[in-house]
């Protein structure tokens, strides 16, 4: 089963988060709101997205690169945390 079917809820509870998140900005730019304002909303819309990006990602590396039925070596224990760590770094 695909990690996205088994954290359905919780994803599509982000991506409602996010959406809002982008209706904010649409309503701070009808409202000619300050461009702080709207940078600011588009900011954490952004950091929202890329949270749910790596979300995704670690799931799929978790899920289909390495078996699951498998257990990892260290080597490849440690190979799939600096991964997902330089991932997250990179989405931050």
């Amino acid at each position: 089963m695909a990690h996205t079917i088994q954290d359905k809820n919780k994803l599509l509870h982000r991506v409602r988060r996010i959406r809002g998140q982008v209706e904010a900005i649409e309503k701070a730019l009808e409202a000619e709101q300050d461009c702080y304002d709207v940078l600011q909303t588009i900011a954490a819309c952004r950091g929202a997205m890329n949270a749910l990006m790596c979300e995704i990602v670690e799931g799929h590396v978790m899920h289909h690169v390495h078996d699951p039925q498998k257990r990892l070596t260290v080597e490849e224990t440690r190979a799939t945390e600096v991964l997902l760590d330089v991932i997250r770094a990179y989405l931050k």
